[in-house]
């Protein structure tokens, strides 16, 4: 009987240090996988959400001169006939 206690535990401490080991290799996966992550993001030409808004309200300020600037040249236009 003292014999099968001591397979069970040995058992049990192979098993848990088997949990440990496949916890670090989890970690380090992910580690890796960000660095790889970040790594790619930073090889692209993606821009920030600050400079996609101002590119964007710049866009938007350009179409609502255009609007202005066609109102006006219908209005001289319109006076001119």
């Amino acid at each position: 009987m003292q014999t099968r206690g001591k397979v069970f535990d040995d058992l049990s401490q192979l098993m848990t240090n088997a949990m440990g080991v496949a916890q670090g290799a989890r970690e380090e996966a992910e580690t890796a996988m960000k660095s790889w992550v970040d790594r790619w993001l930073a090889d692209r030409d993606f821009v920030t959400r600050e400079e996609f808004d101002a590119v964007r309200a710049m866009a938007q300020k350009a179409r609502e001169e255009n609007e202005a600037l066609k109102a006006r040249i219908e209005a001289l236009e319109a006076k001119k006939k």
